[in-house]
């Protein structure tokens, strides 16, 4: 039996590093490309059994220029960047890996709220720029700090890492209603709305955790930001598809947001910057909520999983 070949075209996402390929490598020969772009993908992977892939687009044209493919697996939960459909057609299974980063998603989704209700880096920064050491009083303000306890969350998105934030939401003594497709839960906490609108009227604090997809692109605009609590705060560790980013600056210089934070922008890496780069009370963090040592640990284990499964000839985890 010919050894199996398997290319991973953007290790350096899940493993910068700290990881080891070693348990790949027991199934055969294993080539590390720390980063690919789209144009060299048929280059790398022209002999490849089994391609595992991130971020890097994988097109019709690209499988229909690897003869030898056989296996497509995922080091993520999304797949809009394989055409899943040409792959079908191949008998070609195509496999993510679900629900390996909710705790630590959900662990900066509640970082990102109480960093905005406690005005933190306002505050820190105080410290650090000197102002507290200049100041009359024992204490110095750079802005309101506000209580979450018996606040109310809006979850859009009610999915393993809504429902995880939701957990924690709860234990801080806060109020959580959630907006999902299937109006259906096994917490009777948590008060199910039958639309955004309703959700929004109520909240004082609103996190995204749904999918992107074409219903739901620019989710948050204008329009959305006119039907919220006046001074809500809008969290979005989800996808940077779902915001209007000029919308959301100008909620927050107009007052209507007291505070932004946000994992994802709609163009990463920001090379072109974003109208949300310096505003007040607005928090950026470079899309790493997902990519705790322990979540990137259960990734790999569970791709690892994904390809013995696919060996054995029961592939789980296939996406279409």
């Amino acid at each position: 039996m010919k050894k199996l070949k398997i290319v991973i075209l953007d290790g350096e996402c899940a493993n910068p590093g700290d990881l080891s390929w070693a348990e790949f490598e027991t199934l055969g020969e294993v080539q590390v490309y720390p980063h690919t772009e789209d144009g060299e993908v048929v280059e790398r992977a022209k002999d490849a059994d089994i391609i595992l892939d991130n971020k890097v687009n994988i097109t019709a044209d690209t499988i229909k220029n690897l003869p030898d493919l056989k296996y497509i697996g995922l080091l993520s939960t999304g797949y809009n960047v394989v055409d899943v459909a040409a792959a079908k057609k191949r008998g070609i299974p195509v496999c993510n890996v679900p629900a390996y980063s909710t705790v630590s998603v959900a662990q900066h989704t509640i970082m990102l709220i109480t960093a905005l209700a406690a005005k933190l880096f306002a505050h820190a920064n105080s410290v650090s720029q000197g102002e507290w050491g200049e100041c009359r009083n024992f204490c110095l303000y750079k802005g309101e700090v506000t209580e979450l306890h018996s606040k109310t969350l809006g979850i859009i998105g009610y999915g393993s890492i809504g429902r995880a934030v939701a957990k924690i939401a709860l234990a801080m003594g806060m109020k959580v209603v959630a907006c999902r497709r299937h109006s259906y839960s096994t917490d009777k906490s948590v008060k199910l709305v039958e639309n955004i609108d309703e959700l929004l009227k109520v909240s004082d604090v609103i996190t995204l955790h749904c999918d992107l997809n074409a219903g739901n692109a620019g989710l948050v605009n204008d329009e959305f930001l006119s039907k919220v609590k006046k001074g809500a705060i809008l969290v979005n560790t989800a996808r940077g598809g779902l915001v209007d980013e000029s919308a959301v600056r100008r909620a927050l210089d107009e007052g209507t947001l007291s505070g932004y934070g946000a994992d994802v922008l709609a163009e990463e890496p920001p090379k072109n910057g974003s109208p949300l780069f310096g505003a007040d009370n607005c928090i950026i963090t470079p899309h790493v909520a997902w990519a705790s040592r322990d979540a990137r640990e259960r990734l790999l284990k569970a791709a690892k999983k994904n390809i013995d499964a696919f060996i054995e000839g029961n592939p789980i985890n296939i996406v279409y």
